[in-house]
């Protein structure tokens, strides 16, 4: 449990096409579900296994574990530096914008009316609209 499990049924598949083998009806295909060792297992595997052939193996299958862990921590950083990049690029556009808005903004000035206009006050007995 803590050393092998079960491979799923996606597992198994990715594994057939990637390797070309075992068909996946019953007739001559795998019956069941194969094990996988753990990064842990692999190990353990070792004090089991003792010849030479085993022991190289086993040095392998370590090296391609330690290759995986490093390329995922890699991509982790890479990961928290798209972020920081992203943020900072995003801060920079905003910084802009707010620069061509600024530059953009049209003052609306009070238009004049359009007509003739008087001076002079309304004469009492003036017509009234």
């Amino acid at each position: 449990e803590d050393f092998m499990f079960v491979l799923s049924r996606d597992e198994l598949d990715f594994l057939r096409s990637q390797t070309v083998t075992s068909k996946s009806d019953r007739r001559g295909g795998v019956q069941y579900s194969p094990m996988a060792f753990t990064e842990q297992g692999v190990p353990m595997l070792s004090s089991v296994l003792s010849s030479e052939r085993a022991i190289e193996v086993n040095i392998q299958i370590m090296r391609v574990f330690t290759k995986i862990r490093q390329f995922y921590l890699n991509s982790t950083e890479l990961k928290r530096e798209l972020e920081e990049l992203k943020k900072h690029t995003n801060d920079r556009f905003q910084v802009v914008f707010e620069t061509l808005d600024h530059l953009l903004a049209v003052e609306e000035k009070p238009k004049r009316k359009i007509g003739f206009t008087a001076s002079e006050k309304r004469a009492a007995y003036a017509v009234k609209p």
